[in-house]
This record gives C-alpha cells, sequence and structure tokens, in this order.
C-alpha cells in the first residue's frame, strides 16, 4: 500500500515537471514538445518467400512541438494508421529485418504521414516518428 502511495506521488510530481517547458534564462518557452502514440500497436504482414507468414508488430510515438497539436493527430488518428499499416504491409522480409532497412521503413512512415497530415490541417505539425517496439517473426 506504502509504495502504491509512493508511486503515485512520484508519477504526479514528474507529470507536473514535465508539463513545463523547458524555460530559456529570460523566461521564454523553448520547447514543449508532446507525443502521441498509436494505441493499440499496428500489427500487419509483410512480404515474405515461402510458407511461412511474417508479421510485424510496432509501437509508434509521434513527436510534435505544441502539445495542442495532439488533437489534430487524435483526430486523424485512422488515417495515419492506414497509411502506416500499408506502407509496412508492402515491405520485404529483408527489409524488415535489418536496421537499415528499418530506419528506411521509419523514415518513409515519417514522410508519408508528415505529408498527410499537413494536407489535412495546412501544417506540417510531426517532428519526429520513433519506433518504440520493433517486433518481427
Amino acid at each position: 500500500m506504502k509504495i502504491q502511495k509512493l508511486a503515485s506521488l512520484l508519477l504526479i510530481l514528474v507529470a507536473t515537471i514535465f508539463s513545463f517547458g523547458a524555460y530559456a534564462e529570460d523566461g521564454d518557452i523553448v520547447d514543449n514538445y508532446a507525443y502521441y502514440g498509436f494505441e493499440p500497436d499496428l500489427i500487419t504482414n509483410y512480404i515474405s518467400t515461402g510458407k511461412k507468414l511474417g508479421f510485424v508488430r510496432i509501437g509508434i510515438e509521434l513527436m510534435v512541438k505544441d502539445p495542442e497539436d495532439l488533437v489534430d493527430l487524435e483526430h486523424h488518428d485512422p488515417l495515419l494508421r492506414a497509411a502506416i499499416l500499408e506502407i509496412m504491409g508492402s515491405q520485404t522480409a529483408d527489409k524488415v529485418k535489418s536496421l537499415t532497412g528499418r530506419e528506411e521503413i521509419r523514415r518513409e512512415c515519417y514522410d508519408t504521414v508528415n505529408r498527410l497530415i499537413e494536407q489535412e490541417t495546412g501544417k506540417a505539425i510531426i517532428v519526429n516518428l520513433l519506433f518504440t517496439k520493433y517486433l518481427y517473426d
């Protein structure tokens, strides 16, 4: 019970600290990044050879500079999710399983998602796309 209370207090403290932006000496906010995570993780098949069906499960976080942009990302979640699943489903096993291929896929997902959100909102709000989980078989 005491551990739960301590964990709750620690979580509140961390959330409070991170809710403030990084401040410069003159008091101006420097950066106030926020993250949007796709829930649940994205799972799809990729192109494999032979009889074995390959699949990949990825966790993705989109980094935005302004926390107010999270509303736009949440609104367009289905569009962005579909685009990422389409990209992942068209990859070969060699590309999915290599580090350089993974980075190429991440970059393609970032470019596509940023282009789509810019078409929908009129501004490119995504600063980065991160794979937080990347499992394949």
